[in-house]
């Protein structure tokens, strides 16, 4: 399959670069994927979209503040580190700028010397891997000198860090939000519990390797980076009965998504688990695990593109992106929303 079927133009301007004040104020574009109907509505309408017996299931991991600014202990020259995951102990891979100046052996202090980072080596696609000396603990070191790696897209600051994490978050660990949450407030939750609806929390750890170009001709030769999941006991038996009582299962967000087909492919059922996943999902695919997905608008040729049509239909899909971008809908991390059922 060509990657270019998963193409469209987007205007720039609809690519959103602040996020709404009220967090349910976005739009939403309702999908019937059988009926192929679509309808404008707004992100509070999802209520009227869910019934009792469903269940709506929630990534709760939260973003670290990621992105680090420091020098070179040898020269003051200055560097960019971007954190993408975690290794044995204290080192991780990373990303930084200008790679060239940044060997083995090199150290690289932050702030007042909180934190310093040693190059231990190379990592594929030309990072590098540091280890991290501090003292305290690692993440209350993040939060005072790390800022959100927001992507390469959004060209505005971000006065509120919090406007990038769920109200939900919870487990740090992603390099990216699972953006589809970020519609929800603790309100419009309670209203969805309040109609019957079931709301499950899984985690999985959104690393940047899920929003890479696909850099090959056909997709079956791109490979995914694999992140880390988690499923509770309690996730599991609500999952598990939901599907037993005629209940739909409503991913919210790509990474939902993945992670539920992941624990269904490999196990038949939901059962408390984790592990690390690189499943790859495009048009073909046979799913498992939901029968609804609550996602944001997704840049063209990416593997999320390629999953929403796996799920949704490519024409279909295809058709409603065209219909989104006539309509004026914001898209990506800060934009509007679409349910497709």
């Amino acid at each position: 399959m060509n990657v270019e079927e998963f193409d469209f133009d987007l205007p720039e301007e609809l690519i959103a670069q602040t996020p709404l004040l009220d967090r349910t104020a976005s739009r939403l574009l309702v999908l019937d994927r059988k009926q192929e109907d679509m309808k404008d509505r707004t992100f509070t309408n999802v209520l009227d979209e869910l019934q009792a017996g469903d269940c709506l299931v929630l990534n709760d991991s939260r973003v670290l503040p990621a992105r680090l600014y420091g020098t070179k202990h040898e020269t003051g020259a200055h560097i960019e580190v971007l954190l993408l995951k975690q290794e044995e102990g204290h080192v991780w891979e990373t990303l930084v700028k200008p790679a060239k100046r940044v060997k083995e052996g090199t150290v690289i202090v932050f702030g007042n010397g909180q934190l310093r980072a040693k190059c231990v080596g190379e990592a594929e696609h030309g990072g590098r891997m540091l280890e991290m000396k501090f003292e305290g603990i690692f993440h209350e070191v993040l939060e005072e000198l790390g800022e959100m790696p927001l992507p390469p897209y959004i060209k505005e600051k971000l006065p509120d860090q919090e406007r990038y994490q769920t109200v939900y978050s919870k487990h740090s660990g992603s390099a990216a939000a699972p953006t589809a949450g970020l519609h929800f407030t603790n309100e419009l939750l309670e209203e969805v519990k309040a109609k019957g609806v079931h709301v499950a929390f899984i985690t999985l750890h959104v690393g940047l390797g899920t929003f890479r170009p696909v850099s090959v001709d056909t997709i079956e030769e791109h490979k995914m980076h694999a992140e880390f999941y988690q499923m509770s006991e309690q996730t599991a038996q609500l999952l598990n009965s939901a599907r037993e009582q005629g209940g739909r299962i409503i991913a919210v967000g790509t990474t939902s998504a993945r992670t539920l087909e992941t624990i269904m492919s490999e196990h038949r059922t939901f059962k408390e688990c984790s592990g690390w996943t690189s499943i790859f999902i495009y048009p073909g695919y046979e799913f498992k695990g939901i029968d609804g997905l609550l996602t944001n608008f997704h840049l063209p040729k990416s593997t999320l593109m390629m999953l929403v049509s796996a799920f949704g239909g490519t024409d279909f899909m295809m058709g409603a992106y065209a219909h989104a971008i006539r309509e004026r809908y914001r898209f990506f991390s800060f934009g509007d929303a679409m349910l497709i059922v």
